[in-house]
Order: structure tokens, then sequence, then C-alpha cells
């Protein structure tokens, strides 16, 4: 009766019906779910940021500007330490809005951005006759390093805290006027063990490049604060 009878005389049976088992399983099987295993090139590979990639988050000002091209000089990875290459020579290059651009840069956390703003803002100072160009910019960078001293981040704290000497080193008393806006977050800072060795030293350059004017101030925010 399961044989269907063609008018040619040909024979012809149903198919089978699959089982469902192989399409779906039961929902009481006992067979365990196999989850995919972790390849060992996850850990040898770990994830990195390309700058040119596309990002669920909003890039942040320094990364953005990076990605367009915008910052002349690029990361070279050497085998033994990192180094920048510039696109141009850097006492060629305009520090406005350039250093400031760099500064701002100092609060990132993610490779390569970190490298490229702490050494492209130090080389930036050391060309000849950076004084010149970093006075007039002083009013726009003593708030965005007053940012990195503020971050939560020890490692940002330490290249604002460096950067902080290194603008010191070039401007020298110029740098007071401002100097009282930098050194509530050092006040904080120095509550910490870890943080109070570094920030001494740092306190004391200062003093060294700004003169005999800067302990009064030092010491208006930091009592405490021993003159060398």
């Amino acid at each position: 009766s399961n044989v269907l009878r063609m008018s040619s005389g040909f024979q012809i049976k149903p198919k089978v019906a699959v089982q469902k088992s192989k399409t779906s399983p039961l929902p009481c099987s006992s067979e365990p779910v196999i989850k995919p295993q972790p390849r060992p090139s996850d850990k040898l590979n770990p994830e990195t940021i390309d700058p040119f990639g596309v990002h669920s988050r909003q890039p942040s000002t320094f990364a953005a500007i990076y990605a367009k091209g915008g910052i002349p000089c690029r990361l070279v990875h050497g085998s033994v330490k990192h180094r920048l290459q510039w696109e141009c020579p850097p006492e060629t290059v305009p520090f406005d809005p350039l250093l400031v651009t760099l500064a701002e840069g100092l609060r990132e956390t993610k490779h390569p951005y970190t490298f490229v703003s702490k050494e492209g803002f130090k080389e930036l100072l050391m060309v000849e006759g950076a004084i010149e160009k970093v006075i007039p910019l002083l009013p726009r960078l003593v708030p965005v390093l007053k940012a990195a001293l503020a971050h939560s981040d020890d490692e940002v704290f330490g290249r604002g805290l460096d950067a902080l000497v290194q603008l010191s080193a070039v401007v020298g008393p110029s740098l007071n006027d401002n100097l009282k806006q930098l050194l509530t977050n050092l006040s904080k800072r120095l509550m910490e063990k870890k943080s109070r060795e570094k920030i001494t030293i740092a306190l004391q350059k200062l003093e060294q490049y700004g003169g005999k004017a800067t302990v009064a101030i030092i010491k208006s925010k930091i009592p405490t604060y021993c003159s060398i």
C-alpha cells in the first residue's frame, strides 16, 4: 500500500523521513556541549591597536589626529629599543599646535600612542631655539599637563611628571606663574609611598630650573618640601 504506481508502470517508494535527532538534538540529551578552545596564537599574539582600523569606541583626539597623519613622526621598532622617525627635521615643525597635541597624547594608555606622545614631546623640546616657541604656548600647555598629573593611571601620571620637568628645563622661571596649578596634584600624590621619591626629585629639578622664586611657590602648596 506504500508503493505509488505510475502510469508508465514504474514503482516509486517514498523516501524515509530523516530522524530529527540528526538535525536537532534532544532537549534532554546527556551529550556535553563542546566549547571552542582558545588557540595558542591568541596568547602569543595579543590584540594590538591599529590606528587605521575601525573601532566601536570613538577614538581620542590624539588617536584621531595620528590616524589621519597629523603627527609628523612615526614609531620605528628596533631590536633593542624603539625610536621616532620624523617626516622632516623637528626644528622645522611648527610647535603650534603640535606640542600641545603631543601633550594631550600623554594621557593615552595604548600603544603606540603612549610612546609617540612621550618621545615626540621630549624631542620637540630639545630642538635649538625651543624656548622662544614654547613660552607663548604655556597658557595652553599647563592645563593639559595638569590633566595628565590628575589621571588615575600611574603611568600617565609618570609621563605627565616627566613632561613637566622637561618643560621646566626649557622655560625656567617662565613656568612660575603657572606652577601653582600643577602642584596641587603633586601634593595629593605625595601621600602615596610609591610616588613620593619620584615627585621629590621632580620638585628639586623644578627648583633648580626655576630659581629661588620657585621654592616659595612649592612651599605654598607643599609646606613639607625641603629646599636643595
